[in-house]
């Protein structure tokens, strides 16, 4: 049996430990907003923290979150509206929007490290993260935005 906090909740898994952590978070725990995109772990749209640091959850077997704490998406801030996601909305970043989690949760990463990222932080920080509509200044600028209000 493996025990994985997701959010700050408990939960108990019996089944393959190789399984994906994405699968276990969207199937067995029901929370949808972390997304599958490439299953390779190249764009970052399944992009969650595994005790606060950013990990591709489809490639992450559940058992190597065994006795940790997960956070996604849905556990970034109660009534969502973590500074990250005020931004966002504020920037109108989402065009279609099936990246946005894993660049929410990829950025909230970055801001742990380094609270006062310069555009090219902002960049080497988000690589990993593909955005194929190509909202790549809205993200820095929303970015730099959270950064100064998580500041004051």
């Amino acid at each position: 049996m493996i025990t994985v906090r997701v959010n700050g909740v408990a939960r108990q898994y019996e089944g393959d430990p190789n399984m994906p952590l994405l699968w276990f978070i969207r199937d067995e725990v029901g929370l949808t907003g972390t997304k599958f995109g490439c299953g390779s772990g190249l764009c970052g749209s399944c992009t969650v923290h595994l005790d606060g640091k950013a990990v591709r959850a489809c490639v992450t077997p559940v058992s190597a979150a065994k006795d940790q704490e997960v956070t996604t998406i849905e556990g970034l801030a109660k009534d969502g509206d973590h500074p990250l996601q005020t931004a966002w909305a504020k920037h109108n970043v989402p065009q279609c929007g099936y990246c946005q989690a894993g660049q929410i949760m990829q950025a909230a990463a970055l801001l742990q490290i380094n609270t006062q990222p310069t555009d090219q932080d902002i960049i080497d920080g988000m690589s990993g993260n593909i955005c194929r509509c190509g909202t790549y200044q809205r993200i820095r600028d929303a970015i730099k935005t959270a950064a100064k209000e998580m500041a004051s």
